[in-house]
């Protein structure tokens, strides 16, 4: 039994950028800087989650500007003589008015994570397998049988083409396809489950406003439905080694039709090579 997997290599996963076809946020960084403007949203929960966020700095800004004025105020009419004010006026409207903003931002909060992390995906969601591991990314999707084979983490050898640990009694296993680029259709959800090897990796992918840590012994899921086709950096958020820097990967996001026609040519390539 066989399984092809392809090296990861930072250098590869870049020069392919420009041959896809499609956008990619690498090659444009200071596109991203301008008025600071928030990485490019191409998930179709990333406009919801931006406007919660611009609406929290908005209210900071205002907050803000109203302790600076009433700062102001005071100091220029300090010497005046005034009325005294009351303490319902003076403490318990302005603690009310706070309390009430805070409570609004927290219950949305909450009502956007509820949907991303305690909503499961829906059935007919795109399964894919991210494991982590010191220094790579790799993914696995499910074969023709739609079922994932076992994976037993004393059997992980990158050098020996089974990088996330399959295990060969598994037939389920036989038509696990692995790589270390995850391609996914536009337009359909897809259901991650994040699996680490050695140390916490953190996944993260900015436009897609994903980010989850991958955890030794612990399966994640974390669900999305990328809108935007093109190509966007796949990032590790946690310090895990001395190689850190370089564990990157690549997400590349294809219309549907393209997808499909990409899994049947990986899937054809792999009977191929698993044929002695």
């Amino acid at each position: 039994m066989k399984w092809v997997c392809l090296r990861a290599s930072v250098r590869p996963a870049k020069e392919a950028i420009g041959r896809s076809g499609y956008p990619s946020v690498m090659a444009t960084p200071g596109a991203q800087l301008r008025f600071w403007h928030l990485p490019t949203v191409a998930a179709l929960h990333g406009h919801a989650l931006d406007s919660h966020l611009l609406l929290n700095l908005w209210i900071a800004l205002g907050l803000f500007a109203l302790a600076n004025i009433l700062l102001l105020v005071g100091v220029l009419a300090h010497r005046r003589t005034h009325r005294p004010i009351h303490k319902l006026t003076l403490e318990y409207l302005p603690l009310t008015a706070f309390a009430a903003v805070f409570l609004f931002l927290g219950l949305r909060a909450n009502s956007l994570w509820a949907t991303q992390r305690y909503t499961g995906a829906a059935p007919d969601a795109l399964q894919v397998e991210v494991t982590g591991l010191q220094f790579a990314w790799y993914f696995r999707y499910p074969g023709a049988d739609a079922t994932f084979g076992r994976t037993r983490n004393e059997l992980v050898s990158a050098a020996e083409g089974n990088p996330v640990g399959l295990d060969p009694a598994d037939p389920h296993g036989a038509d696990d396809l692995i790589r270390p680029q995850l391609v996914l259709p536009a337009d359909r959800e897809v259901d991650l489950t994040l699996r680490a090897v050695d140390v916490i990796h953190g996944f993260a992918i900015p436009e897609m406003r994903l980010k989850q840590n991958a955890i030794p012994g612990e399966t994640q899921h974390i669900h999305f439905t990328p809108t935007r086709p093109g190509d966007y950096a796949i990032l590790c958020t946690q310090v895990c080694g001395l190689g850190h820097y370089r564990m990157q990967a690549m997400l590349r996001v294809v219309p549907p039709a393209r997808f499909d026609e990409w899994l049947h040519q990986q899937e054809l390539a792999q009977r191929h090579e698993a044929q002695p």
